[in-house]
């Protein structure tokens, strides 16, 4: 779309899409990776915001290390595209990503997939500053996948939040694809054959003990639905958790082909607003994969 289009890298874009029967409102920040290639769009009003990635970034003075369970880090509310209310017969799920990871290769990047591992320093600033820009929402419900660096965002979220029911609530069906035999491998070593048939949903080449994309979308999109149950019409919920799993449900939601949902870009701890009509099942997506400027250095994502 940016290159048909001719869009500059920093614009704030209000599209209106029809994708089949799907009506799908977009109010994204472009940054050069986050709007996908699908759809026919028509270009409306641009609004001036700002975004994480198109600003000079530095990391904070403040030790992740030092606060890595306070919400010091990031007084201010974060700015972030404007939204309507919710409409009384609508429900809306905030999608968050986690934030950066310590890659188990170190400097030899590989896929990790489900395994349980560690936010970097960054990651972990990366999560507060989706915590700040979140809490001038009211949330009814915060959600997380099982692992412990969507777990660490989820607590973030919730610890800017006045009023939300309870604590973290832990949904496996959120848990991030499992890669299977193809955990702790470079893309070479899977080979880009393996990789371009896997994408594109050919179960042969599903790696053994993992998942394919149809497997992964059918249990999130049953948690998903979960945590809708768990939320009233008109109030707004959130989930913390991965990159493939927020594919799945804005693929969903975007009527984007599963073999086609790998090629949506969604950064770490950027938020993604979808709105659900509780009668008609209509799915309006108001922005993807925004992330909220906060100064942090760019993260690093490779395999994962």
């Amino acid at each position: 779309i940016q290159q048909k289009m001719m869009l500059a890298p920093t614009a704030l874009l209000s599209i209106i899409a029809t994708i089949g029967s799907r009506r799908l409102a977009f109010c994204t920040p472009y940054t050069g990776s986050n709007i996908s290639r699908f759809g026919s769009a028509k270009v409306g009003r641009r609004m001036s915001q700002r975004t994480g990635s198109s600003s000079t970034r530095t990391r904070l003075a403040s030790s992740s290390s030092e606060s890595a369970t306070t919400k010091d880090d990031f007084q201010a509310q974060l700015d972030g595209p404007e939204l309507p209310p919710v409409a009384e017969g609508s429900k809306r799920l905030f999608l968050v990503r986690h934030g950066e990871v310590i890659n188990p290769g170190g400097d030899r990047p590989v896929f990790y997939g489900a395994l349980d591992v560690d936010l970097s320093p960054l990651g972990e600033l990366e999560a507060k500053a989706a915590g700040a820009y979140l809490q001038q929402f009211a949330l009814q419900n915060v959600a997380a996948s099982p692992l412990k660096r969507a777990v660490y965002g989820a607590n973030q979220v919730l610890s800017r939040q006045e009023n939300t029911d309870g604590d973290v609530k832990i949904i496996n069906g959120l848990t991030e694809l499992d890669r299977g035999a193809w955990c702790g491998k470079t893309k070479g070593e899977i080979g880009e054959e393996n990789m371009a048939k896997f994408d594109a949903c050919d179960e042969s080449a599903t790696p053994e003990g993992g998942e394919s994309y149809p497997f992964l979308k059918n249990r999130v999109l049953a948690a998903r639905d979960e945590l809708l149950e768990m939320t009233d019409c008109g109030k707004a919920s959130a989930i913390v958790s991965h990159l493939q799993v927020t594919r799945s449900m804005l693929s969903d939601a975007m009527g984007i082909p599963t073999g086609e949902m790998s090629l949506l870009k969604v950064a770490t701890a950027s938020v993604t607003c979808i709105d659900y009509d509780a009668t008609t099942g209509t799915q309006t997506v108001h922005y993807q994969s925004f992330k909220p400027d906060a100064g942090l250095e760019i993260s690093k994502d490779g395999a994962n």
